[in-house]
C-alpha cells in the first residue's frame, strides 16, 4: 500500500532535521496520523527521547496505536505505546507513544519541559479545540526553554498559515490527495439526537442495497453513538 505520504518522506525528515517546528497540512487518508511518527522513528530523529503525538479522541487514540505497533511488528507497550483517560499501555521501551491531547496537558503540568520528549506532534491540529489551543501556546514557551525539541503541526486544512506564522514563520509541507475518491452523502431526515444511530444505520442499509461496490466510512459524535450504530448496523 502505497499512502500519499511516501511521496514526502525525504522532504519531511529533512525539514524536521533543518527546523525546530514544521506544519504538516494533507488531506484525511493520506497517511499523516500514522506515517509521520513511523517516519521520525525509522530515521532516528526521536532517538534522544519519546515521540509524542496527540489525538482529539480517545478511540482515534488507541486505533492508530495498534495500526502502527502492529506495522512496526511490536506487541503494545513495546516500541508503540497509548495513554488515555483511565488506560495506559506503555513501558520504558516506549519510542512513540499515542496519547489524547488531554493527557500531554497534565503532563505538562508535572514536566513544564516535557524533558523525556524529543518530538511532539500535534495531530488534527484544525479541531481547534480547547486543548489543542492551550497546548500550542504551551509549546511556543517549551520550544524557546528547549531547542532540541522538535514539534510537528499535522493539519487537514488550509490553517496552515496562522500556524506557521504563529510558530515564526514555520516551513509548511502540503501533502495533497487520497488514495481512493470519497463520495459524501447527505440526508434530511428530520430527527431527535437520540434516533440519529438509527438514522444512520437505516442509511448504510440503503447504500449497501443500492450501490455498487465499495467501503462505507461512518463518522459518529462519540463511543455511545459509535456502539449503537454497530448494533442497529
Amino acid at each position: 500500500m502505497s499512502l500519499p505520504i511516501f511521496d514526502h518522506l525525504q522532504q519531511i525528515v529533512e525539514t524536521v532535521r533543518k527546523n525546530q517546528t514544521t506544519i504538516v497540512v494533507g488531506q484525511t487518508g493520506s497517511g499523516k496520523t500514522t506515517q509521520l511518527p513511523q517516519f521520525l522513528y525509522n530515521s532516528g530523529i526521536g532517538k534522544k527521547g519519546v515521540i509524542g503525538v496527540t489525538e482529539p479522541r480517545r478511540i482515534a487514540t488507541t486505533s492508530v496505536a495498534h495500526y502502527v505497533a502492529e506495522q512496526l511488528d511490536s506487541r503494545m507497550g513495546d516500541v508503540v505505546g497509548y495513554q488515555i483517560r483511565y488506560d495506559r499501555q506503555t513501558s520504558y521501551d516506549t519510542a512513540i507513544k499515542f496519547m489524547t491531547d488531554g493527557i500531554l496537558l497534565r503532563e505538562i503540568q508535572v514536566d513544564p519541559n516535557l524533558s523525556h520528549y524529543s518530538v511532539i506532534m500535534i495531530d488534527e491540529a484544525h479541531e481547534r479545540n480547547t486543548n489543542i489551543d492551550f497546548l500550542l501556546g504551551l509549546l511556543k514557551r517549551i520550544l524557546a526553554r528547549r531547542p532540541d525539541l522538535k514539534l510537528i503541526v499535522s493539519s487537514a486544512t488550509i490553517d496552515a498559515d496562522k500556524f506557521s506564522k504563529f510558530f515564526g514563520k514555520a516551513p509548511i509541507i502540503e501533502v495533497s490527495g487520497r488514495m481512493y475518491p470519497v463520495e459524501i452523502k447527505w440526508d434530511d431526515v428530520n430527527c431527535s439526537l437520540r434516533e440519529i444511530p438509527e438514522v444512520v444505520a437505516n442509511l448504510v442499509k440503503n447504500i449497501h442495497a443500492k450501490e455498487g461496490p465499495g467501503d462505507i466510512l461512518v463518522f459518529m459524535t462519540g463511543a455511545d453513538d459509535i456502539n449503537q450504530t454497530v448494533n442497529e448496523i
